[in-house]
């Protein structure tokens, strides 16, 4: 048997003249497009938050080993014992610097970055990412540089560019003579991040301690682990391992403000579309408040037939859950749709010259999205719940009606 508030609620969906009212339709409609575009969202900025890191991770170390004292002169000691510890799949030494770089009439300034040619695939995904050349190679005077960066200077495989270090320019001051490196282009990388792609340039270590005029040591060694996400433990096993005087950092230290920024950003918008959303499930308020109006003489009947306050409000607040569950339904399947095309929608764009997604201003390749169980239980929380309280408006004058008042109501 049929429960009497949903068997009320049920008839209340179906009006006289039509299949469905219409005002009820519209307010789905609006609940439905309020969770689409909160479930696109939330998914795209959990997406953008995964992709950062995952390229973050696969071109950047897991930890970062410093001399807190300047350089590390003692590094291959230091690499050996490292690599020893159980869980540590690399370690190389390497020099970070910001370099000038020329070739033919244009300039950039990008990043070089030395490391030991034999150790650099185990601390990096660069090698299995060359779009240019036939292998990652560092031997002798050679690099490999960003897929942006390339373009942007005019260079392809097996040209040659000039690299001008801070070195040469505090020569200048001395009067003394300082000639820059000359590199080969022996491939060109593309990671799908434009940070990376259009601002490094990887060369051996010894070509790195010529540029920034040191005859050994390095500045730093670059670790990789089996799980980045114990970084920690793995920090204070390295901590153990070396003794004081060193400085260990992690990777989510070196790009903290980012995974903040993109943490604080996901946050404020699930916020603002939760209140546009709100704002779209007030019109199952509004159709609540005219059915109120409408059917007073029926409220009037029933109350002075003996039915409860409690099951007459319940019927109207399982009216409204009845709409927020369909436009809750449909705005999820119509936001996964969405998701699932979101490529071929860009591309769609691009052919009307619509740019949604330019690789230099986000700095990623494509559009990032995941959805999270999580996001998909807050949203469904939140909305039943939003539903709930804004269906006892409406409710509750109906539960305040006099039964005498009600019946004589025109």
């Amino acid at each position: 048997m049929t429960p009497f508030p949903l068997y009320l609620a049920l008839k209340y969906l179906r009006p006289k003249r039509s299949f469905v009212s219409l005002v009820t339709v519209f307010s789905a409609i609006g609940v439905l497009l309020g969770v689409a575009v909160l479930i696109i969202v939330m998914s795209v900025m959990t997406g953008f938050d995964d992709m950062w890191r995952q390229k973050i991770l696969s071109f950047k170390p897991h930890l970062t080993l410093r001399n807190m004292h300047g350089l590390l002169e003692n590094e291959e000691e230091l690499c050996r014992r490292i690599d020893k510890i159980p869980g540590i799949k690399g370690v190389t030494p390497a020099i970070q610097a910001q370099v000038l770089i020329q070739h033919d009439d244009l300039t950039s300034a990008p990043v070089l970055l030395g490391v030991d040619p034999l150790r650099a695939a185990s601390v990096s995904q660069v090698p299995s990412n060359m779009v240019g050349g036939s292998r990652f190679d560092l031997e002798d005077d050679k690099a490999v540089l960003g897929i942006d960066e390339a373009y942007r200077i005019g260079l392809e495989v097996g040209e040659k560019f000039l690299v001008y270090s801070e070195v040469n320019m505090t020569a200048l001051t001395k009067d003394e003579l300082y000639l820059p490196e000359e590199l080969v282009v022996s491939g060109i990388f593309n990671m799908g991040m434009q940070k990376f792609d259009a601002g490094i340039i990887i060369t051996s270590l010894a070509v790195a301690r010529d540029l920034v005029g040191i005859e050994n040591g390095a500045y730093a060694l670059y670790i990789m682990t089996d799980d980045p996400f114990r970084f920690m433990e793995y920090a204070e096993k390295i901590a153990d391992e070396v003794g004081p005087g060193y400085m260990i950092r992690t990777w989510r230290d070196e790009d903290r403000i980012l995974f903040e920024a993109l943490s604080h950003e996901k946050g404020l918008m699930g916020a603002l579309l939760g209140i546009i959303t709100i704002v779209a499930m007030f019109c199952v308020t509004n159709t609540l408040i005219v059915i109120t109006y409408q059917k007073t003489n029926e409220i009037g009947l029933l109350k002075a037939l003996g039915f409860s306050s409690w099951k007459i409000m319940m019927a109207f607040v399982v009216h409204g859950w009845i709409q927020c569950i369909v436009g809750l339904v449909l705005g999820l399947g119509a936001g996964f749709a969405v998701l699932y095309n979101l490529a071929r929608i860009v591309r769609l764009l691009a052919k009307i010259n619509v740019n949604a997604f330019p690789k230099g201003i986000y700095g990623l390749s494509e559009i990032p999205w995941r959805t999270s169980p999580g996001d998909i239980v807050f949203i469904v929380v939140f909305v039943m719940l939003s539903c709930t309280v804004i269906s006892l408006i409406p409710a509750a004058r109906a539960v305040w009606l006099d039964p005498v008042e009600a019946l004589r109501h025109e």
